[in-house]
């Protein structure tokens, strides 16, 4: 490429960059106005009494404090990628390169994949391989066009949060969501006494009127709204798939199964959340395993094998 044609794809990359950011900025306008409504709209200008006001405070506090830290772990959490030994060893990489036809291609692939934990095929039954990235994909790892690279257990690319979510920040979407939905809840049990009375009429019309009749509605639109995403995910969770393997069952060697992964709810929840249940509640990573190879109930192993790919797990 020349570097006239060259000047404009970067230029429309960062752009496009640029407004990959416009659902979090909008996230963080809509939580920052909630913050001055409840704040100041509510406890400074309306609650007349004083043990009420600092009880509402300290509740909204913790809550909010909750909900940011594990948002902004999602976003400032890096996908997890696979690691070199996924890659193709240099000459079989070049023999790879060099051949044109996909089946020995495929044998090429077959016997680098011999010697690494992958047991998931692509639905024709061929070994997963990534051209973008030229590595052999591990279990439950695939490519996200946005981020250009290939992430390990990913569960999809969120404009929420302008990133995947993925292996190494899945934990913090699913607390992201619980306590985006608790701050919601907060704000609704709270607020209603006072949107009654400013509907009815009890309350003189006076500037917080807006604020606070427009931060119940809110509030309740984005509590339904998270719930039913929340839901969804803790169910995910339970049954031990992500998103995209909800969609598109993975493939093993003796066929799909949407089950594949699955090893009872208990150590379901365990593998995301981490063994040690007094860190479950806080956005630190506690996810059992390195995200490179996962136990699986179809595929039979000697016990060798399933006792070192079980400690690579943090199962032991």
């Amino acid at each position: 490429c020349s570097p006239s044609t060259m000047a404009p794809s970067h230029a429309l990359r960062c752009c496009k960059r640029a407004l990959n950011w416009v659902p979090v900025l909008f996230i963080n306008l809509v939580v920052g106005w909630s913050y001055y409504a409840y704040v100041v709209e509510l406890c400074v200008y309306t609650i007349p009494n004083n043990a009420e006001r600092i009880s509402y405070l300290v509740i909204f506090h913790i809550f909010l404090a909750m909900f940011i830290w594990s948002y902004w772990k999602t976003i400032g959490s890096r996908p997890a990628s696979p690691s070199k030994e996924f890659c193709l060893p240099r000459a079989e990489k070049d023999l790879f390169e060099r051949e044109e036809r996909a089946e020995a291609q495929q044998e090429i692939l077959k016997k680098v994949a011999r010697n690494l934990p992958v047991y998931t095929r692509t639905a024709g039954g061929a070994i997963r391989y990534c051209d973008h990235c030229q590595i052999i994909k591990p279990d439950r790892c695939h490519h996200c066009s946005t981020c250009e690279m290939c992430v390990l257990k990913m569960d999809h690319h969120c404009p929420w949060v302008n990133n995947c979510v993925g292996f190494s920040n899945y934990k913090y979407f699913v607390l992201f969501l619980a306590y985006a939905s608790l701050y919601c809840a907060v704000i609704c049990a709270t607020v209603i006494q006072y949107f009654i009375k400013f509907w009815t009429k009890q309350l003189p019309d006076t500037h917080a009127k807006f604020h606070i009749l427009f931060l119940f509605f809110v509030a309740a639109l984005f509590f339904i709204s998270i719930l039913s995403l929340l839901s969804y995910h803790l169910w995910l969770v339970g049954k031990n798939r992500t998103t995209i393997e909800a969609f598109r069952a993975p493939v093993f060697t003796n066929g799909p199964d949407k089950s594949g992964f699955s090893l009872g709810f208990s150590r379901n929840v365990t593998e995301v959340f981490g063994d040690q249940a007094k860190y479950w509640i806080f956005p630190v990573f506690s996810s059992l395993g390195e995200g490179h190879s996962f136990v699986t109930r179809l595929v039979h192993i000697d016990p060798e094998q399933a006792n070192s790919i079980l400690q690579q797990n943090g199962k032991v």
